[in-house]
């Protein structure tokens, strides 16, 4: 028994030496040498680097690539344990670099140089940057960093100096760039495991520099990156669209997709629509670091999967034609206008559509004026330049319709039963039918004529403001608004870019929303007779007009207009999403009331206001000019077409901002319908292009 006694105790001693030998080890770890060990522990960390995955390619439907990558160069930063001082000094040798190899670089700050402004952007493009101002010191002056709303930029730069600890040693344009890079930096969540990307796509020029001065930067690597290349530079650049740098409302909303501070993501057009498919999966590799830099270990590597391809249902070769008549014939309405006010010298702008009648696609849609994106980040003028180059048109375009409307009056009164195919309604040049609004058949105002007898068709082929009037009164505004409806305009189409408007239909209930005196905002007869021939408020895109004159010409069927073919595995070639012709709508009419209508817009363009343009033409064309007033200024020249007449394939729409009038317009429809047929070349029987789509990243 004293034994056991013993060897208790023995035991309990040695629990205790044992227990004090721990606690004197856990002290002497973080207390007498906590210091050093810390610095141990980040002398050597873990850093995941990621590999930026390729985005997907953008291709035609043909498989001729539109926009692909190429492997450029990219600077980025990892904070280090250098003193702010050192730091600064850093950041100012590298902006030298970037300036004598002319390279862009990353820099977020609201404030310009000196004399220190605000240059918030409008973001959202709501005319006003006033939210963008709000949220911008929303996120800032909660920072604990001095920074208040009711700072000026003045007083702001120097607030920052002082946190980033810029000496006055440099100059005044230095220290606004190194208080630029280290608040987007900063900005970024720049820390050891988490780079902040300064610049991209910079050149082999300022790589050398970097590199044979490497041991002036610490903490800065220049690594391989993919950058985005349009191999047909300036080609369909409202629809591609543009990326760019991930901002922080886009950070939010997509940072539980994995999204970081540094990644790239879709701005506009499909680069934005196609953001979930063309964007890849990074791939990583996890790097164990001495504190010089030196590699010791990798771990945990991850490959990385570029993003799908998008097949467009774009021609290439088509939009070629589009984009260059577009631009041609605004340019000779410009260069023919005389000295007479009103006479086209104001043309600068316009728009182009082309869709297939039988599915919906849009074969070529163009933006005047454009820009190239491959030299965005160069052009400086593109934000403020007052015709607005970054403006999609095509989509985002309100404009009055003009004559072109009246094919669809025509078709409303028809199948409603207030005006039948035999009918006639003589023109008398001035509509009495209300005592105090009496507007007047445009060949009266420009010529004291008037049209006579007329039948639908051929008050289409003469565009008789009288007839349309008179049928617009019998039906009323709405069964007018109606059809409109039917035939999708003042509706989205469903083209799949997010800038896309829905535009309006003229109504009472858009009147009052538009018009602020009470006493105007009811609706007037007037304002019915002046919708009947597309005028009032009816405001149309150009691809709604294109879609409308695809409708009538395929006899009723509304598709959703369609600007992607396929989406495709950039790894096998695989289908992960089809995309098919959808019909929206069915518009029932009768054949003698479609045929009546369409045998009106043929003779527009054999007989009337488009025969100049068409005069002898190798196939038979359906069409409307339209002659929009916009207030100041010269008209808007609109016109819609189909073609062949007796089997219509595709479908146009031509906006000409201050183009005059409708037949400038036509000349763009032309063109396009010559390549289109092949009738610019020789055989004028020539079917038109069948080229095979792309399937499963083939062509068959």
């Amino acid at each position: 028994m004293p034994n056991s006694k013993a060897r208790f105790i023995i035991l309990k001693i040695v629990i205790a030496v044992m227990f004090a030998a721990v606690i004197w080890k856990l002290f002497d770890l973080q207390v007498l040498k906590g210091e050093q060990y810390y610095e141990i522990a980040n002398d050597r960390m873990t850093t995941n680097i990621v590999e930026k995955a390729p985005r997907g390619e953008i291709l035609d439907r043909y498989g001729t690539t539109l926009v692909s990558n190429k492997v450029g160069y990219s600077v980025v930063m990892q904070k280090t344990d250098v003193k702010d001082e050192e730091f600064n000094d850093i950041i100012k040798k590298l902006v030298d670099i970037f300036y004598s190899t002319q390279c862009e670089y990353y820099d977020d700050l609201p404030i310009s140089f000196a004399p220190y402004q605000f240059k918030f952007e409008d973001e959202n493009e709501d005319g006003s940057v006033e939210d963008e101002r709000e949220a911008w010191f929303k996120n800032n002056s909660h920072l604990g960093k001095g920074i208040e709303e009711n700072m000026s930029a003045d007083q702001i730069m120097q607030a920052y100096k002082e946190i980033y600890k810029v000496s006055d040693v440099y100059s005044e344009d230095e220290q606004r760039r190194i208080v630029g890079i280290r608040y987007a930096a900063e900005a970024s969540g720049l820390s050891q495991t988490t780079l902040f990307t300064v610049a991209d796509d910079i050149s082999v020029d300022a790589v050398t520099q970097i590199k044979e001065r490497q041991d002036e930067f610490k903490g800065i690597a220049v690594i391989n990156d993919y950058i985005r290349q349009y191999d047909a530079p300036g080609l369909a650049t409202h629809i591609l669209g543009r990326t760019g740098k991930i901002n922080a409302e886009e950070y939010e909303a997509n940072k539980d997709l994995g999204y970081g501070y540094n990644d790239i993501i879709g701005k506009q057009g499909i680069e934005k629509w196609g953001e979930q498919y063309l964007r890849g999966i990074d791939g990583t590799t996890g790097t164990t670091k001495e504190v010089n830099g030196k590699e010791i270990a990798v771990m945990n590597d991850a490959e990385p999967v570029p993003g799908d391809y998008i097949v467009l249902t774009l021609d290439s070769d088509l939009q070629k034609v589009a984009e260059k008549s577009l631009a041609d014939t605004i340019q000779n309405i410009r260069a023919s206008s005389g000295v007479k006010a009103k006479d086209g010298a104001d043309c600068d702008a316009g728009s182009v559509a082309v869709i297939d009648v039988k599915t919906g696609d849009l074969l070529a849609g163009a933006s005047y004026p454009t820009y190239d994106m491959s030299r965005f980040n160069e052009d400086e003028t593109l934000i403020n330049n007052d015709a607005k180059p970054m403006w999609n048109r095509l989509v985002s375009g309100l404009y009055s319709p003009g004559s072109t409307f009246k094919p669809l009056t025509a078709i409303a009164a028809l199948e409603t039963g207030n005006l039948n195919v035999n009918e006639i309604i003589e023109d008398e040049g001035i509509y009495k039918f209300y005592a105090d609004y009496q507007p007047t058949c445009w060949i009266w105002g420009e010529y004291k004529l008037t049209h006579g007898k007329q039948n639908v068709s051929a008050a289409l082929e003469n565009s008789c403001n009288y007839f349309f009037y008179e049928v617009g009164r019998r039906m009323g505004i709405n069964k007018l608004d109606e059809y409109a409806k039917k035939f999708g305009l003042g509706e989205k189409t469903g083209i799949e870019l997010d800038e896309e408007v829905a535009g309006h239909m003229a109504s009472p209930e858009y009147k009052k929303e538009v018009v602020a005196s009470a006493t105007d905002r009811e609706w007037f007869g007037g304002d019915t007779l002046q919708a009947a021939i597309g005028q009032s408020y009816s405001l149309f895109t150009p691809i709604q007009l294109a879609n409308y004159a695809a409708t009538i010409a395929n006899g009723g069927a509304r598709y959703k207009v369609n600007l992607i073919k396929s989406v495709r595995s950039s790894v096998d070639g695989g289908v992960v999403k089809e995309f098919n012709p959808e019909v929206v709508e069915k518009v029932d009419m009768d054949d003698e009331v479609i045929n009546a209508v369409k045998q009106g817009m043929k003779r527009v363009v054999d007989e009337g206001s488009a025969s100049e343009i068409f005069a002898n033409y190798g196939i038979a064309v359906g069409g409307k000019t339209g002659t929009a007033q916009v207030g100041n200024g010269s008209n808007n020249a609109v016109f819609i077409a189909f073609a062949p007449f007796d089997d219509p394939q595709i479908a146009v729409s031509v906006v000409l901002e201050h183009g005059v009038r409708g037949t400038n317009a036509a000349q763009v429809a032309k063109d396009i319908f010559d390549k289109y047929f092949n009738l610019d070349s020789a055989d004028t029987t020539a079917e038109p292009t069948t080229a095979t789509d792309v399937q499963g990243g083939l062509l068959r």
